[in-house]
């Protein structure tokens, strides 16, 4: 690590991170190089090699921002309310999703590569924020509906979160893959990730609560 201000560092980290954002939303994850992120910063490109060793841990970086903003918005919906009913609280979560594209996609196409080539201490920081995640849930589900027994939350989780995998492939596709489904004669819907999300984590909820 460069000598400097923590916060000098941390400015220089978000930069990085900025700039990884920005290309992703144009560009794959296999097209960006470390070189087209030190193009978009104000810095030089040797100079990233200070912060991230890797292509990938950058991207890690930027997947757990990306979760650590969820987790925010989720611990607002623990504060702002008092009580939710169920359909109210998966309206909310669904929501807050909904602002998470960038989560989404990470999570279902690239985190094996992200994680793999990640020096420990930056997936340790990583899977710190993925675990906020998970308290932020649990400390919704705890508020709103008290009758759920802690095994019952637990199950709600397993549920949930490997579900996320599956949301951006379900409700983003290229040109090239509507196309190929057309001709496959797949049917297919268009939904949106709330569309997918709010009637899923419904229908779960429901299935724990009527079991009290």
């Amino acid at each position: 690590m460069p000598k400097g201000s923590k916060g000098l560092t941390n400015a220089r980290k978000a930069e990085i991170v900025d700039a990884c954002a920005s290309l992703y939303q144009v560009m794959g994850f296999r097209e960006i190089t470390i070189r087209d992120i030190g193009a978009k910063t104000s810095f030089t490109r040797t100079s990233i090699y200070n912060y991230f060793h890797t292509k990938e841990e950058i991207f890690l970086a930027l997947l757990q921002r990306e979760h650590e903003e969820w987790a925010a918005d989720l611990d607002s919906i623990a504060g702002q309310h008092e009580k939710l009913s169920a359909g109210d609280f998966a309206d909310a979560l669904a929501r807050t999703l909904e602002k998470r594209g960038c989560m989404l996609k990470l999570m279902s196409m690239n985190l094996y590569d992200m994680e793999v080539n990640s020096r420990l201490e930056n997936l340790v920081d990583f899977k710190r924020s993925y675990a906020s995640a998970l308290r932020a849930v649990t400390a919704c589900l705890e508020k709103f509906f008290p009758s759920m027994a802690a095994d019952d939350i637990q199950g709600f989780l397993y549920a949930f979160f490997p579900f996320l995998f599956g949301v951006y492939p379900y409700t983003s596709h290229t040109k090239k893959q509507l196309d190929a489904m057309e001709q496959a004669c797949v049917q297919y819907t268009r939904r949106s990730v709330y569309d997918l999300t709010k009637p899923f984590a419904a229908r779960l909820l429901q299935s724990f609560l009527q079991k009290g």
